[in-house]
């Protein structure tokens, strides 16, 4: 039966966008709009004053939960991909070499295949298990003197699994290389400190576990690493001068940025640091094995990613035998008011490693309100829609 319209939505698809966000996100949008929507950083006036001031209480919240000594390191991006090809395409020089791993997202990939095709960059792609673990000793074996940039997901989109950013920037270091990270899956449930995890270069999204609105997000760049900025253009500073400004954050932002955007970021910064990142990540954790124990019951099901017990963010992909991913999400969507993403989620190597790339996977992911009863309803109407396929 087709679900009703003004049925409530049971919304497992937080590794996507989280939704809702906390009240405190939408109010901050709205008093900034109404209050402080002028120009940051372009004008002596006071709107334009506050509006930069929303600006640096953000920055100041990120730094915070990161452990960045500076907040003018955090160079504001639209999103995850422009944070990742600023970082890949700044620091990268023909000649170079870079590492990344086979579970990488396309906003690493496509990077890097455009950095090899146009530039002659060199580039390796470590092999990991089914399970989303890397072997450290054969990434220490790609490392070499031309070694510029390794470049890593924290957690897969796909499988959910936890890469060891320590032991992989101390390997980073010994070679003399930097390490990237890409937070996207980790920002706001996992326990991240540049400084104690040795991470060079930080890619975060605001509108995923930081609960911010979709259309932020940064980079931190350590201030020993000086990439060179791919948008050029006006930035309320050195406005004399031809050359972008070398100041940070200025060097990496020019444009209006959004303003109203990053005042609902700060407020979902904020509220993660009050909630504890690492607990909420707990939360959710808790809730996939759950998930993944009630869903190991039914004939057909592969679950991808680490196995039942080990360490995971609030993901939980699989395949069924007697029916196409795609299919799956349409009648959990249609008939159950449960939304959920089918594909192949912009990571092929990483399909190919866990061999789906003929169909793609159905990924399910909690967020930081979902509740037990959502994943219960979610696991009754999988096994509804898998009695039906095999009459």
């Amino acid at each position: 039966m087709k679900q009703s319209e003004d049925q409530p939505v049971i919304y497992l698809d937080h590794a996507a966008t989280s939704w809702p966000k906390p009240p405190g996100v939408w109010e901050a949008m709205q008093h900034a709009m109404r209050e402080e929507s002028a120009n940051p950083g372009r004008g002596s006036h006071r709107m334009a004053i506050n509006a930069g001031r929303v600006l640096m209480r953000t920055r100041m919240e990120l730094s915070r939960l990161f452990g960045i000594a500076d907040p003018q390191d955090i160079a504001y991006m639209p999103n995850t991909t422009a944070a990742l090809n600023q970082a890949i395409k700044g620091l990268l020089q023909p000649g170079d070499h870079a590492i990344a791993t086979m579970i990488e997202h396309n906003s690493v990939r496509r990077p890097l295949e455009y950095m090899r095709r146009t530039f002659g960059i060199d580039v390796d792609y470590i092999q990991v298990d089914e399970t989303g673990h890397l072997n450290l000793d054969e990434l220490s074996g790609l490392c070499r003197s031309q070694t510029k940039l390794i470049i890593c997901n924290h957690s897969s989109n796909l499988l959910g699994s936890i890469l060891p950013i320590a032991d992989i920037a101390e390997l980073a270091k010994s070679c003399g290389a930097a390490l990237l990270v890409d937070a996207a899956q980790s920002a706001g449930v996992m326990d991240i400190d540049v400084g104690k995890l040795g991470i060079d270069l930080l890619a975060f999204p605001g509108h995923k576990g930081l609960l911010g609105p979709q259309g932020t997000g940064g980079l931190y760049i350590h201030p020993a690493l000086d990439p060179v900025p791919l948008i050029h253009g006006g930035t309320g500073s050195q406005s004399e001068e031809t050359d972008q400004p070398s100041v940070r954050p200025d060097r990496y932002e020019a444009g209006t940025p959004n303003t109203v955007g990053l005042a609902g970021l700060g407020e979902g910064v904020r509220y993660v640091r009050g909630e504890g990142a690492a607990a909420i990540g707990e939360r959710e954790w808790q809730l996939t094995q759950l998930m993944m124990e009630q869903l190991s019951a039914l004939d057909g099901l592969r679950l991808l990613g680490p196995r039942l017990g080990e360490p995971r963010t609030g993901i939980v992909s699989f395949t069924l035998e007697s029916m196409e991913p795609s299919e799956i999400a349409f009648r959990l969507d249609r008939d159950y008011g449960i939304a959920v993403r089918a594909g192949f989620h912009c990571t092929p190597l990483a399909h190919r490693i866990v061999n789906t790339t003929a169909s793609g996977a159905l990924r399910c992911s909690v967020g930081h309100d979902t509740t037990k009863t959502e994943v219960e309803a979610l696991v009754r109407a999988v096994r509804e829609i898998a009695r039906c396929t095999l009459r």
